[in-house]
Parts: structure tokens; sequence; C-alpha cells
């Protein structure tokens, strides 16, 4: 009997009673930890974005204050315009170029830097430099490697093309130039990836007779799956988000050649004085991106973890 009534006062049958007391502190400590990022957020993100909806639904005056609400008006007028789909279509354009063989020149110079050859740590080195050229820089170095005259590219080549001021070649001369600027990023993910493959795979791989590029294509790319699929919705976000290079080295010409949705924002804004318009653009570009950022995740299970 003793040992019962022992046991019934040591035993937690009330869980409340066992829990423990969190004074008025400890219980608000954990958001005061985030409350510097919340505010920076709200600041740099939250606020910016609000204010960009509320100004897609009004037409503003030259220097950017609000006139009247319009509503839906700057939406129907993008849409119908064909400025604005021919800049959609670059874009779209743009970046499945840039997407494609940014991700496919990370992936070779991440499997040729994994291997065991002499110089690999200076091959590394030259890969990953690009990461330490901002995209201004490097638009003023290609600038001259275009010239129709004097660039190096034309001199190699033996050719005479006018690269940046030809509706044939100006995209894919911007989408070289962010292909270059992306290998780095992407280079650095797929080597940290390919390490940790398990070389037994690929010993067992050999004994069955897999040759080079088997290898690759039945075990390093299910194995990577998850760092490739990272690396597309990254590439996908920056490519729709690129302006420095264009800005630089074509700005959007010639014609409308490699007039990409932001862009038009930046002519819009910063030349039409357009801000309720350039702000709608902006509104659209968000839910482009954010409707393919969510089909990737839809696709996510085919990725192998």
């Amino acid at each position: 009997m003793k040992k019962s009534a022992v046991a019934a006062k040591t035993s937690p049958q009330n869980p409340q009673k066992n829990a423990i007391h969190k004074t008025p502190f400890q219980k608000i400590e954990p958001y005061l930890y985030i409350t510097p990022a919340l505010i920076l957020f709200c600041c740099f993100v939250f606020f910016p974005f609000a204010k960009t909806l509320f100004l897609s639904l009004h037409s503003t005056t030259p220097k950017g204050e609000i006139s009247k609400f319009v509503g839906f008006s700057n939406f129907t007028s993008l849409l119908t315009s064909e400025a604005f789909r021919n800049s959609l279509f670059v874009t779209v354009k743009y970046s499945l170029m840039v997407v494609f063989f940014s991700i496919a020149a990370g992936f070779i110079t991440g499997v040729l830097a994994n291997e065991k050859i002499p110089g690999t740590g200076l091959f590394r080195t030259i890969y990953s430099l690009p990461m330490a050229i901002s995209s201004a820089a490097a638009s003023i170095i290609f600038i001259f490697v275009f010239h129709p005259s004097i660039g190096i590219l034309n001199y190699l080549l033996g050719t005479d093309i006018g690269w940046l001021i030809s509706d044939k070649w100006a995209l894919f001369s911007v989408v070289m130039v962010t292909v270059w600027m992306n290998i780095g990023l992407n280079f650095i993910f797929i080597l940290a990836a390919l390490q940790s493959v398990p070389p037994e795979l690929y010993e067992s791989a050999s004994l069955e007779g897999a040759g080079f590029f088997r290898k690759h294509l039945s075990i390093t790319l299910p194995c990577i799956s998850p760092t490739l699929f990272f690396l597309l919705i990254i590439n996908v976000i920056n490519s729709f988000q690129s302006f420095a290079q264009i800005n630089l080295m074509t700005k959007g010409g010639p014609g409308q050649s490699t007039y990409v949705i932001v862009y038009s924002i930046y002519q819009e804004a910063f030349f039409n004085n357009r801000f309720g318009l350039a702000c709608a653009e902006s509104v659209i570009l968000f839910f482009i991106i954010l409707a393919l950022t969510l089909v990737q995740f839809r696709l996510e299970k085919k990725v192998t973890y």
C-alpha cells in the first residue's frame, strides 16, 4: 500500500504540473532572435512588394506620384500589347537557352574536375573564376570580345560577324555571356555532389562493362538529381531576372531581339515614366516565376533521394 501511494505521487499523471514553467521573457525570447530578420524582410521585401501591387492598380504622374485608380487596366494593356508579348517570348527563349547550357556546362566541368588527373586543382580554380567577376565587369569585357572589327572572337573564328548588332546573333551572344557567368556556381554545387557519390558504384559498373558515358548516365545523374533540381530552380529564377548584361551589351536591341521583361520594366519606369505599368509588369513576372517554381516542385517526385 505504501509503495503504491509513493508511486502515485511520483507518476506524471498531470502533464501540466510536470511541464517546465516558462517566464514571460522565455516565451518571447525565440521571437526576439528573428525580429532583426523580420524587420529587414518587412523593409526590403514585404513592403516593396505590397507597394508594387498597390501601384500596379494606379496610374502615376511622371514624378511617380499616384494620379488615379485604374484597377486592372494596366494588366489589360500589357496582355494586349504586342511589345509585351514579344518581351515575354524573348524572355522564355533566353531563359531556356541559359538554363540548359548553364547546367550542362556546370555538369561537364564538374565531371572533368572530379577526375583524378594532373592539374585538377588548377582546373577547379579556373572553372570557379566567373563567380568572382560581377555582371557589369563581365559585360564590358565581352563587349570587346564580340566587337566586329577588333574583337578576339571574330579573329579566332576568321569571321566578320556583328555579334551584338545582329538580330540573328545578339540574343545568343548575351546567352553565352550569362552561361559563362553561371558556370562557377553550377560547377561548385555539382562538384560537391559528385564527391558524395560512392566510388564503389563506378567500380561495379566498370566490372559490368559500362563505359564512361553509361556510368554517368546510369549512376551520376540519379545520384546528384537533388542538386540538379536545386540548380534548375536557381537558374530559372536568375535567368528571368537577368538585366545588367542586357542593359550594357545590347540595351534590348537590335530591334527588340533582346528585349526581355526585366529590361522592359526598366524602360517603362525610368524612361517612359509609367510606373504603374512597370509595376504591373513586375507583378506578372513575379507570378510567372512563382508558377514555374511550383511546377518544378510538383516534378520533385522524380528526384532520387
